[in-house]
């Protein structure tokens, strides 16, 4: 409507003035607009953002198609390779064979038999595998004592091995549900219940812990330097964090409390007992924390030197520091 508009054609000078001032603020006001709807709009994706959703998608532009080379030798042109077929069933274990035999009464009268084509059929078989196990009993009259021999390992708590690994591959590989997984299993007739489920995927898992303990173990033995990250994480309804620690090579995470010194110390030494030292180094520490002179003296005096563990450090302070507070302890 506005390119329409030509100024000339007004007689007045006076209004013809006064519209072209009107004409200047809107262009400055729409200007304005359309920097106060940027900036809007940038704050509500910072602030969904900051929800853990997403803001509005950047869509790029469409790359330009390259430009067609103009090859001046046939040689130069792209050859296209022979394809060829990769054998499926090359790298396929065979379980078992079975011949099958064809039906005579469907042949030919003078059909002869020209030996047999292999075919590989992939299946599994997911099935009860229930055992009633004879456990062989002695008694010793002389010692009033029953001896019974020892389930094999594994087959313990009414599960076998194969229903407490495919538990923890259908939880914790495949993702699936803890109702789920039971459902699955009693689908093939294994008498199950959910709660049994959840204590297959918890309970009696140490053997998995001293897997993780000598991985981590590993890990931190593996490279001079261990990059470490925390992110918040709620357990049971309580705020904690989630610790990182990796390197190329291996990640470890651990769920604490805190996210203080001592916890970090704590994930980079493995949870091990703590020992304290007090030497120069800590006492650095404790002037940078804010310790008085008059405290970091006694500090030295009654431990340097010293390496000792948490509850004799403990003893200590309460008996040669009783003053200090909840923060300059802690600092110490």
């Amino acid at each position: 409507m506005l390119e329409d508009l030509d100024l000339h054609s007004i007689a007045d000078e006076q209004a013809r003035e006064l519209v072209r001032r009107l004409l200047n603020l809107l262009e400055d006001v729409r200007a304005d607009l359309r920097a106060a709807q940027a900036e809007i709009q940038r704050l509500r994706d910072e602030i969904n953002r900051l929800k853990g959703e997403q803001g509005t998608p950047k869509i790029k532009a469409n790359t330009p198609p390259p430009p067609r080379q103009n090859h001046s030798s046939e040689q130069e042109r792209r050859k296209p390779k022979a394809w060829s077929k990769r054998s499926k069933t090359a790298h396929i274990p065979i379980d078992r064979a079975q011949v099958v035999e064809s039906d005579p009464n469907r042949l030919p009268p003078d059909a002869v038999c020209k030996g047999y084509e292999d075919v590989v059929v992939q299946d599994v078989i997911f099935r009860t595998d229930n055992v009633l196990f004879h456990k062989e009993k002695f008694y010793s009259p002389a010692q009033h004592q029953t001896s019974l021999a020892a389930l094999p390992q594994g087959s313990s708590g009414q599960c076998g091995p194969g229903i407490k690994g495919l538990a923890l591959v259908f939880y914790y590989g495949a993702q699936m549900s803890e109702p789920k997984v039971a459902e699955l299993l009693r689908s093939v007739g294994i008498d199950i219940s959910d709660g049994q489920v959840s204590n297959l995927l918890i309970k009696d898992q140490g053997a998995f812990h001293v897997e993780k303990d000598a991985l981590y173990r590993a890990g931190l033995s593996s490279s001079p330097w261990q990059p470490l990250d925390d992110t918040s994480t709620r357990v049971n309804g309580q705020n904690g964090y989630c610790h990182i620690v990796c390197n190329p090579l291996y990640t470890a995470y651990f769920t604490t409390p805190a996210k203080d010194r001592l916890t970090v110390i704590d994930v980079l030494t493995n949870h091990r007992p703590r020992r304290f030292l007090v030497n120069e180094e800590a006492l650095g520490y404790v002037e940078v924390c804010g310790l008085s002179a008059v405290r970091r003296r006694q500090l030295g005096y009654v431990l340097s030197g010293t390496s000792v563990d948490e509850a004799t450090m403990q003893a200590l302070l309460d008996a040669h520091l009783p003053g200090l507070g909840p923060q300059q302890r802690h600092w110490t």
